[in-house]
């Protein structure tokens, strides 16, 4: 069995954690993985808990490197045959950790990993380009969307050695749903039988909630019977509170902060929006599925591969807060095209998106490395 040692960084609260979750799930009795973390954080205890292989060496602070000389023993002492390494800080770590070891270094490409500081001058100034000087040492890559493929080829990544591995879900797991009413009232929302709006994004720029919120200003000039719901946290919360006062919709848009039961938050609201500027394969749009709730989202990344228009969702352009409005507008007064479009994007994702389907894929991948070498 083919042994594949896993690095990220531990602090991930996101897709990137999803995603390993997932992958690690769909790989059950096809690989012997293992998970290394840096930091010891909620991703450690989740993934003990759901009965995953997980060990933190941990960093007194990004610049330690005394992890590696610990991660090469590691290595070989346990004869891995591949390692896997997941964003900026496991991606850093590998570059150090190549000249140690003699087995291929794969990374996944989650984002566009140009825009993954955008939000902090510092930050972007130096871990961009260590992050970026860190991804030439890889021996392959593989991405989460076709876009991020054809991404990587236009900045001068070799082709051969780019694979493409949609994110997938886990369609076995217990979902367990606070009924609608409860969550709502959990959160201090009145409701009274409204048409509810959700989007569940961290609030930073490249997620652009102003799209969101200037498209629920035109929405509520014509139609006040709608609440928005904005799940996340971030550095853009008070610029948006101050922009949706200034909009006097206030009343009509609520801040529920990160929302850690995600699937209760999906099934209170009735469509699903992403206003990102960039994106990958995002989850939120396969956690909304699960619960029947159809997506409105960007043009951009993989979302066109799962979002079809008029089928499982609707598409719009970047910004395009006045085509987002007509969208919300239409579907609040077209219900049993609500419906439909929700059942068809759960189909969907059960069918070509489950952990099953990315495990199978992800197999092959690890195969197709293995039978090239890493050169």
């Amino acid at each position: 069995m083919i042994k594949v040692l896993h690095l990220i960084s531990g602090g991930d609260t996101g897709g990137a954690k999803t995603h390993i979750f997932t992958l690690m799930k769909g790989l059950e009795g096809k690989v012997d993985a293992k998970i290394i973390c840096f930091i010891k954080d909620t991703f450690y205890d989740e993934a003990k808990e759901l009965g995953y292989n997980i060990e933190v060496f941990e960093q007194r602070k990004r610049s330690d490197l005394s992890v590696v000389t610990r991660l090469s023993d590691e290595i070989k002492k346990a004869g891995y045959d591949i390692v896997h390494a997941h964003g900026a800080r496991a991606n850093f770590i590998a570059m150090f950790l190549k000249n140690k070891i003699s087995v291929p270094m794969v990374t996944t490409i989650h984002s566009d990993y140009m825009l993954d500081f955008k939000d902090s001058f510092y930050k972007n100034l130096i871990y961009t380009g260590l992050n970026k000087m860190a991804l030439k040492k890889f021996d392959h890559y593989i991405c989460v969307s076709d876009n991020f493929k054809d991404m990587l080829i236009d900045r001068g990544f070799n082709p051969k050695k780019i694979h493409v591995l949609y994110n997938g879900i886990n369609t076995d797991e217990n979902i367990d749903i606070l009924p609608k009413d409860a969550f709502l009232e959990k959160h201090k929302i009145i409701y009274n039988g409204e048409f509810i709006v959700g989007i569940a994004a961290r609030l930073d720029k490249v997620k652009d909630h102003e799209t969101f919120i200037r498209a629920a200003k035109k929405v509520l000039d014509k139609n006040t019977d709608i609440y928005f719901l904005i799940a996340g946290s971030g550095d853009e919360r008070t610029r948006l509170e101050d922009l949706a006062k200034d909009f006097k919709i206030s009343d009509k848009v609520y801040f529920l902060n990160f929302v850690k039961d995600k699937y209760s938050f999906f099934n209170a609201i009735d469509v699903n929006v992403l206003t990102s500027i960039s994106e990958s394969f995002p989850y939120v749009i396969l956690e909304a599925a699960l619960v029947g709730v159809p997506t409105i989202a960007t043009r951009v990344g993989g979302i066109p591969q799962i979002v079809k228009d008029d089928e499982t969702g609707y598409l719009f352009d970047v910004g395009d807060d006045e085509a987002l409005s007509k969208h919300i507008l239409d579907l609040y007064s077209d219900k049993e095209k609500l419906k439909m479009l929700g059942s068809n994007m759960k189909e969907n994702v059960k069918e070509n998106y489950s952990h099953e389907a990315m495990g199978r894929t992800q197999y092959e991948i690890y195969k197709e490395i293995l039978l090239g070498g890493n050169k």
